[in-house]
């Protein structure tokens, strides 16, 4: 990515920071704003809704008579209320105004019971956060931040919900990074500009964010010198740790990407993770294809044994089960993606596998390990597109074609499937690995073409491999397994009393009990 000319117009701007002042230029200026309707294009991670906790601290510990109010902070998950909470109480603090500790309540939210988190003032006020069901700003009266906007699936009725407080004087708040052109928060910032919305648009890229004192005030938090060299690096090095200039563009510049952003909402997907679900990985060295058979054999036998078997001896027998899979043989991973469903046909990934520069005839010998091994597995999909066809056509082989799908990803099958997948996150019905990379491979996908596709292009992953939306092809291959109704017929093989020469055959059919193929 070219980012030289990025980074040259900050050092070309005169910082305007000041260490003695506590909020930056643009976190002033935001702060200042009375307008009833007001909107914050950023960049990532510039602190305005740290700075917009201020704000409410002074709204809410402000008396009636004086104006002040109630605040509601509506973010997309429960950690950022958490976090929008707690930078309320250090403001609380430091204004020395009188506030009750952080506590939790339980709102009624539809047939759920949801815990918030509120801090109440002397003067009768709260700031309070909000699930983003719209429902439950009906009733309420004080200001609104809604946060990450462009990331809320319902934000046309959470805003709907919001602006009717405007009606006894109270105002509402926009704050979010960029989600997609084709995305309700873009076109508000689009009618505001031309004037077909009375918002107040404040656009805040990183090069604005720098030029008023960003990284200075990180070096100066941190306790570490800064330098000219040292912000350009910085900038730099976030720029090309994005998957592409159109991600960095969106990210830190505020520019859309053309299309219809995330097809999956991130908030969704951080609901379903699950932090305790491992992901085990195998990168074949540079000198494995030089090794003998027996040898690559020997190493990948320890490897199933010692990395895969713990984890499928865990797996609840009494379960269904079905297998995705994404192919690629060098510089991408291989991915299999096990699911396990429940009863009520929920859904888990137990574990991730992800193989790395593993020969075809290895990758077939994982796969067979782990297939044979699911309990009551019911079905099997494979990315056969290209060289995928291999382990498609292997697990088709072994398995039978009534088990295994073997996909050519197309238009129709994304039309078919990616709306499925979809709604196992809308109905959170579905829980899967919390990690950085599971994350970023979801959000590959998006909307061309009123078609969501994965996009393939290849980007870095958390720890510098290759990556091409690998786990959201998995996933989406495991759950069209899922819909499949094949299953295992299990052999044993009958005694021969005639020839002890057949006891060799027996035991290597033996081998195949359960695996469905007999």
């Amino acid at each position: 990515m070219q980012t030289n000319s990025m980074v040259e117009q900050v050092s070309a701007e005169l910082s305007l920071f000041n260490p003695d002042e506590v909020l930056l230029g643009y976190q002033k200026r935001w702060i200042a704003d009375e307008s009833v309707l007001k909107i914050a294009e950023k960049s990532r991670r510039t602190g305005l809704t740290w700075a917009e906790a201020a704000d409410a601290v002074l709204c809410a510990a402000t008396a009636r008579s004086d104006n002040g109010c109630n605040h509601f902070y509506v973010g997309s998950n429960k950690e950022m209320a958490r976090e929008f909470i707690d930078a309320a109480a250090m403001w609380a603090k430091s204004f020395n105004k009188a506030a009750s500790q952080v506590s939790e309540e339980v709102l009624r939210d539809e047939d759920k019971e949801i815990l918030t988190f509120v801090i109440y003032f002397r003067s009768g006020f709260k700031i309070q956060a909000l699930s983003s069901n719209p429902s439950n700003l009906r009733g309420m009266q004080g200001n609104v931040t809604i946060d990450e906007a462009a990331f809320h699936e319902r934000l046309a009725e959470v805003l709907k919900a919001a602006l009717a407080l405007t009606m006894w004087g109270s105002k509402v708040r926009l704050i979010s990074t960029h989600n997609g052109v084709d995305n309700l928060f873009n076109e508000l910032i689009k009618d505001s500009r031309a004037g077909k919305k009375r918002y107040s648009v404040h656009t805040i890229t990183i090069l604005d964010a720098c030029r008023e004192g960003l990284y200075q005030r990180i070096c100066q938090i941190k306790k570490k010198p800064w330098s000219q060299e040292q912000e350009d690096q910085w900038i730099e090095d976030l720029l090309n740790d994005t998957a592409s200039e159109a991600d960095a563009r969106e990210e830190y510049f505020c520019e859309p990407k053309q299309g219809g952003g995330n097809y999956v909402p991130r908030a969704l997907i951080e609901m379903a993770m699950s932090k305790d679900i491992p992901i085990v990985c195998y990168i074949a060295a540079d000198d494995f294809m030089s090794r003998s058979e027996l040898a690559q054999r020997a190493e990948i036998d320890a490897f199933c044994q010692e990395q895969l078997d713990p984890l499928l001896t865990k797996l609840d027998t009494s379960l269904n089960h079905s297998f995705g899979e994404d192919f690629a043989r060098r510089g991408d991973l291989t991915v299999f993606v096990p699911l396990e469903i429940s009863r009520d046909l929920s859904k888990r990934v137990p574990f991730l596998v992800e193989l790395t520069n593993l020969t075809y005839d290895m990758q077939r010998a994982v796969m067979l390990h782990l297939t044979t091994r699911l309990p009551r597995l019911q079905g099997l999909a494979f990315d056969a597109t290209g060289n995928g066809g291999y382990l498609a056509e292997a697990a088709a082989l072994h398995f039978g074609t009534e088990m295994v799908d073997q996909v050519m990803l197309n238009e129709p099958w994304y039309r078919e499937w990616m709306p499925k997948l979809k709604a196992e996150f809308e109905d959170r019905n579905i829980t899967i690995p919390k990690h950085q990379d599971v994350l970023d491979d979801l959000q590959k996908i998006s909307v061309r073409n009123g078609t969501p596709k994965i996009d393939k292009g290849s980007d870095k992953g958390s720890d510098g491999r290759q990556r091409h939306g690998d786990f959201a092809v998995g996933l989406a291959m495991a759950i069209r397994a899922a819909w499949m109704e094949g299953s295992a017929i299990e052999f044993t093989p009958l005694p021969d009393k005639h020839s002890s020469n057949n006891d060799s055959i027996y035991d290597d059919l033996g081998a195949y009990q359960g695996a469905g193929c007999w």
